[in-house]
């Protein structure tokens, strides 16, 4: 049965590259982030003079700097002027949108469009604050040519919502908004109308998908809450890092549930390059992982692999410039890993013997902290954090024939990976590895999966007593599953027989108590006045009343005496309830086919975070490490 896993060694929470090869872009914006940095620390100001004349227009002074700032970066003086003048008059543009938010009020927002916008990806729009996201949609697909149903936007990294207003949503004055396209499109197909009907159709089939998502997530949210028969439904439930299940408050499961089971979609589209799509629901999972107590994003890794993966998609949008807090949360993850493995990953190898499964989320986390040093003009850090990388990488790196080995004694190629990671390279060490952790997975699942009907069990026998599903399932986890414990539990406390229960197997509703039940009781010795109240307020359950009754002296606790009244008016079966009982079978396939899709991106593997062929990173590390010993050379010139 596919689980959620979450991954600390502690608690330890387990959830069971479009490559953008854009090197002039990169060492565009490297140049940008350097002269941005020249000007800051000569206090140089492009938009007044002699940089910039009463026209606005550009001084012959910018000339003289430039040729001075190429020398420094040893570059081609119009390239840097180019940049310089793009500086200037982002500037100036900046300081009469601000100028004109004092005066009118209406405000300014950069917008950052698709990577396949090759021209002007960057562009600014005026819009009033009051106005609704709905709005502020369309008026973007109006000004840069989108279909509206087609596109999402993203500000402050959040979903921008449709029903809300900007103001609402915390949209300021220069704030950044990223256009996210569900469809994509060729610049010289765009005019056939073959081709845009297909991408109108693939982008409506990715919105489905996304709501799919969403509603496939809620349901099994919701069955992590109900007692369900694990041989017939599925069911997403919260492990440790061994497969032993978690045990921990309802609300708090159902947030953390969320937010996994959105992480590992996110992934899942990842995985499969699909960025546009994977980026909504990282953001859903960040902002669930939000409603977990903080202790718990304290100690686990899942929410430090979250941040980890939405500045890669980013990254891979193009748009990691987009992303203000890049810095923040590559911290943030380092900060959580810290916490759970331990100063030198001491804790870890206490836990699990070895680390070096765990070295492959250090090398996206340098990787990813050199590239935007990088872009941001920190040449040196850049260089520090790619060799961190680099390292790392031959260290992790593993020769294809081991791999082959394992793979012929009936390994998969993911579990080759993990095994020869976690054992230096051991061919034979990893073949036992993995038998090991196979056998012990076994045993864990054969264990968890008796646990679990052993508690259905339970469940079902207190419900043959007369009380709800959710007031058995609240005494079971008070008693810890015990169920003579958990009986004591519900006779004590009456009151649980009221707990909502959707079930209507339990809800025997009467409007007056029949004579022959009050016969019972009194003939058990009770007063028929207090029979008849307490079958009144357990609605005809001749057990419950007893039982109630005899635990508080022949009559009914106070808390339970003002119900006896009101009892009598019990909600009955209308034939609304038939039309919704039909709407739901009608539903059925749909969400069952919801629910499929989550639990097919759900790893099988309970480590299968851990697992990289590392293709994309070598690419990379290399990429940005010739970048970086270019400045290096540049520099020593000087």
């Amino acid at each position: 049965m596919p689980r959620l896993d979450a991954h600390n060694p502690l608690l330890d929470f387990k959830l069971a590259f479009l490559y953008v090869n854009l090197p002039r872009m990169a060492q565009k914006e490297y140049l940008q982030a350097k002269l941005t940095q020249f000007l800051r620390e000569d206090r140089i100001q492009l938009w007044k003079p002699p940089y910039t004349d009463e026209n606005k227009e550009v001084g012959l002074a910018l000339k003289d700097l430039a040729k001075k700032y190429s020398d420094k970066l040893e570059c081609c003086e119009n390239e840097v002027e180019k940049i310089m003048e793009e500086i200037r008059c982002k500037a100036i543009e900046r300081g009469t949108g601000n100028e004109h938010y004092k005066t009118t009020g209406i405000a300014t927002i950069e917008v950052f469009l698709p990577p396949r916008v090759r021209k002007d990806r960057k562009n600014r729009l005026e819009t009033r604050l009051h106005i609704t996201g709905r709005e502020l949609r369309s008026k973007i697909a109006e000004t840069f040519g989108f279909q509206e149903s087609y596109i999402k936007i993203v500000i402050n990294k959040k979903q921008l919502q449709l029903g809300r207003t900007l103001e609402e949503q915390g949209v300021t004055h220069n704030v950044k908004a990223m256009v996210l396209e569900l469809k994509q499109s060729e610049e010289d197909t765009r005019k056939n109308v073959q081709v845009e009907e297909d991408e109108q159709n693939e982008a409506k089939l990715k919105e489905k998908r996304i709501q799919r998502t969403k509603r496939g997530l809620e349901i099994l949210a919701e069955r992590a809450e109900m007692v369900v028969d694990p041989e017939t439904t599925p069911y997403l439930d919260i492990a440790n890092q061994t497969g032993r299940s978690i045990r921990m408050p309802p609300s708090e499961r159902k947030a953390l549930v969320l937010a996994m089971g959105y992480h590992e979609k996110g992934r899942a589209f990842l995985k499969r390059k699909e960025y546009g799509i994977a980026l909504p629901c990282l953001l859903d999972a960040d902002r669930y992982f939000c409603e977990c107590c903080p202790e718990l994003l304290d100690t686990v890794d899942n929410y430090a692999v979250l941040q980890l993966d939405i500045v890669w998609c980013y990254f891979r949008l193009g748009q990691l410039e987009c992303l203000d807090d890049a810095e923040k949360k590559l911290n943030l993850a380092q900060k959580c890993f810290k916490n759970c493995y331990g100063e030198n990953h001491q804790r870890l190898v206490h836990i699990k013997g070895n680390c070096g499964k765990e070295k492959i989320l250090f090398l996206r986390l340098y990787l990813l902290q050199g590239i935007r040093n990088y872009l941001s003009g920190n040449g040196e850090v850049a260089c520090d954090y790619l060799s961190k990388a680099h390292q790392l990488f031959k260290e992790l790196y593993i020769d294809p024939t081991k791999v082959d080995n394992l793979l012929q004694l009936g390994f998969t190629a993911q579990e080759a990976r993990l095994g020869l990671r976690a054992c230096d390279g051991n061919v034979d060490h990893a073949a036992a590895h993995i038998t090991n952790r196979r056998e012990e997975l076994a045993q864990i699942r054969k264990e968890e999966k008796e646990k679990k009907r052993r508690r259905l069990e339970n469940i079902n026998s207190l419900k043959g007593m007369g009380y709800s599903t959710h007031a058995a399932r609240q005494a079971l986890h008070q008693a810890s599953g015990n169920l003579d414990e958990a009986l004591k539990i519900l006779v004590s406390n009456p009151q649980m027989w009221w707990l909502n229960d959707s079930d209507p197997q339990t809800n025997n509703c009467q409007e007056s108590p029949s004579q022959e039940s009050i016969n019972q009781l009194v003939y058990m010795g009770f007063e028929a006045v207090a029979a008849e109240a307490a079958l009144r307020v357990f609605r005809g359950n001749v057990q419950l009343a007893a039982q109630t009754l005899a635990h508080n002296g022949g009559s009914l606790p106070p808390d339970l005496q003002f119900s006896a009244e009101d009892s009598s008016s019990t909600p009955s079966t209308s034939p609304s309830d038939s039309a919704a009982a039909s709407s739901a079978s009608t539903d059925e396939d749909m969400e069952t086919e919801a629910v499929n899709e989550i639990l097919e991106d759900i790893p099988e593997h309970e480590e299968d975070y851990l697992d990289s062929t590392l293709e994309d990173e070598e690419i990379l590390i290399a990429e940005y490490l010739c970048y970086v010993e270019n400045i290096k050379s540049a520099t020593k010139k000087n």
